[in-house]
Order: C-alpha cells, then structure tokens, then sequence
C-alpha cells in the first residue's frame, strides 16, 4: 500500500466517525477503494462484530436527524434505502406513527402558521405535507385546521 492510501478498514471507520452506516451503505461506498488481497466482507464481518455497524443506532440516527421535518413513509423509504432488515423498518415506522400527527404539525406551523383561506391554498398545503411523507389522514386533519388537542377531546 502506497503512502497516503487508507486500508478499507480505515475507511470504514473513518466513515463511520462522520455518521452511523448500514452494512449496505458501507460495502457500496468502500467498493470502488477494494484492492487485490482486500475482502470486504471480512472487514465488514469485523466491524460488526465489534459493533461498530449497528443497524438499530443506524436507524436511531436517521429518525433523530429527520423525524422532525418527515413524514414516517418518507422515513421508512430512507431505512430501506440504507438496506436495514424489514423487521427494524417496520418496527421503527410503528413507532413513528405514534408522532405523526405532532410531527405533520409542527412542519406545517413552521412552514405556513395559518390555515388555508380557499381551495387552492388548502391543496398547496396538503402537496407540501404530502411530499414529505406524512400520511394522507394527517395532511388533511392538519390542513384543514384539526389541533392535535381537538382531536383528542
């Protein structure tokens, strides 16, 4: 190995300092940088026995980096997207939902503070909630001025 070039561990770890990884995100972006002797697998394999990759923190940290600003199918989209096992997405969205409608609120509060005066208006509001991925019930529940306190009592 030339001076300056990192082992695949390295990188991996080097990787993993930034933000958690999931096995899949990791094997994608080291890849390119696998030399002949190197195993991927093997490196992987290591670090997550040492529990350096861990799926649930994987997880933990995307739904505390994003949760506040995304829906939960939105949220389940990313977790596939970083190749988490089908039981931890599903679980995690379960959880999720618990908080949709807060959540949908508070992006909605932030991003317009008053409800929709005509159609129009009220449409505008319900695609931007919606392309967020907050659930169809709670777009409009939100749009069309239901506080979570009304719906409640």
């Amino acid at each position: 190995m030339g001076f300056g070039t990192l082992s695949l561990k390295g990188r991996a770890l080097r990787l993993l300092a930034q933000r958690e990884h999931s096995r899949a995100e990791l094997a994608t972006k080291l890849a390119r940088h696998v030399q002949e002797g190197d195993d991927l697998n093997a490196v992987l394999d290591e670090l997550q026995a040492k529990d350096f990759i861990n799926a649930t923190r994987v997880a933990e940290s995307l739904v505390h980096r994003r949760a506040a600003r995304l829906g939960t199918q939105r949220l389940v989209q990313e977790l596939r997207g970083k190749g988490l096992d089908d039981d931890l997405v599903r679980a995690t969205a379960e959880r999720l939902r618990a908080t949709e409608q807060e959540r949908a609120q508070a992006v909605w509060r932030q991003r317009f503070g008053r409800v929709a005066t005509d159609a129009q208006e009220r449409a505008r509001q319900m695609r931007f909630l919606a392309a967020r991925g907050f659930a169809g019930d709670v777009v409009r529940r939100v749009v069309q001025g239901g506080s979570p306190d009304q719906e409640a009592e």
